[in-house]
């Protein structure tokens, strides 16, 4: 086996690549915005690897890749499973396997605690690959931070050329990230990515799409041939501002945008159906009823009578959305608006509903993918 350095040009999804004692550590914000962090929700959610990818040419039969992997043990729920990573080889998936080991994040929900408990590095092996020149691809874990140590191959890896597909720049929530998918190419940007034929960047941050001012800029700073942005959910349920302060910020979000891609096509996208922030506000909490019952659930704790003083739900989120959107395309042609419920709306609900009530399962991740690379890649 050779030892293939872990240089950046192998890597594709990421924003920034930390170099560790151990190895490399792919995050999805710079080191300035993560310095502006001050939400252990966001800093875990960032440095989660969705989307995140080993992308390199070679004949070889055999690869190994060592992590270490941070897995999540919620206090109170049933055990996770451990990250999957998707074998990609000519575009086709190919194989999937797993890394035990690793650190261990405990989370405690109803207070908010975490402790990082220290681990070993884990081996991921995929044999029997083609033998002969080919395009492989490894998808990280899109919900388990991801440390990576070593690369090793029985035969020689070179990168392969950048550009030759267009890049797609996505920012969302939990939904966006991958929460309850199966596989990192399961999720639904992965599912419209691969369909439409582009290279995704997926800014899905868990519980974190709150307009803020360095997800903007980093937005700004990243290259791309289409940006789309998708809100409303983590405002509503984390109850973080009122309809005033909402409207002003999505504004100051797109400008900031645009600077960095003032004619890039920009897509406005709002919340997909979830009933309970349809018209109840945040914020939102663990149902301790489901809990009772080994699973995880979420429900809105905001009172629907102080919508009419400012309190967002979706519903109110969508109507501003397309209002804004309107009124900014009158003079930027080339800023769209998608209602998220053209990817996920009340029959989806009634056909595949929400399992926590608030993330959709694996199957719905496939339709919401397929009907936007339809509708908008």
């Amino acid at each position: 086996m050779i030892t293939v350095p872990l240089t950046p040009d192998l890597i594709r999804g990421a924003i920034e690549l930390e170099e560790t004692a151990t190895g490399l550590l792919p995050h999805r914000l710079p080191g300035w915005a993560r310095a502006q962090v001050a939400d252990a929700q966001l800093t875990m959610a960032e440095s989660q690897p969705a989307g995140v990818r080993l992308v390199l040419r070679t004949a070889a039969t055999v690869l190994e890749l060592d992590t270490i992997p941070t897995k999540r043990a919620y206090a109170g729920a049933p055990p996770r499973p451990d990250g999957c990573y998707d074998l990609v080889v000519d575009g086709e998936p190919l194989g999937r396997g797993t890394v035990t080991g690793g650190r261990t994040l405990a989370i405690d929900l109803a207070t908010g605690s975490f402790e990082l408990l220290a681990g070993e590095p884990g081996t991921l092996r995929f044999d029997d690959l083609p033998a002969r020149v080919k395009d492989v691809e490894i998808w990280l874990p899109h919900d388990e931070t991801t440390e990576l140590v070593a690369l090793r191959a029985d035969a020689p890896v070179a990168p392969v050329p950048s550009g030759e597909r267009p890049v797609w720049l996505h920012h969302g929530s939990s939904i966006s990230q991958g929460s309850n998918a199966a596989t990192p190419t399961g999720t639904w940007p992965a599912v419209a990515a691969r369909l439409a034929g582009v290279d995704l960047v997926n800014l899905g941050f868990g519980g974190s799409a709150l307009l803020d001012p360095f997800v903007a800029r980093t937005l700004r700073d990243t290259p791309a041939d289409l940006v789309s942005v998708k809100v409303g959910i983590n405002l509503v349920n984390t109850d973080l501002m009122r309809l005033r302060a909402f409207t002003a910020a999505v504004h100051g979000f797109l400008d900031t945008i645009r600077e960095g891609h003032p004619t890039t096509p920009l897509l406005v996208v709002s919340p997909t159906y979830c009933p309970i922030h349809e018209d109840t506000p945040g914020p939102a909490a663990v149902d301790t009823t489901a809990m009772a019952q080994g699973r995880l659930g979420f429900r809105a704790t905001g009172d629907p009578a102080e919508v009419a003083a400012g309190k967002l739900t979706l519903r109110v989120v969508r109507a501003e959305l397309a209002r804004i959107v309107a009124q900014r395309s009158a003079i930027d042609p080339h800023l769209r608006y998608l209602d998220g419920q053209e990817l996920y709306g009340a029959g989806d609900h009634d056909e595949l509903p929400l399992p926590d009530d608030l993330h959709p399962d694996a199957a719905t991740h496939l339709r919401i993918g397929e009907r936007f690379a339809g509708l908008a890649l």
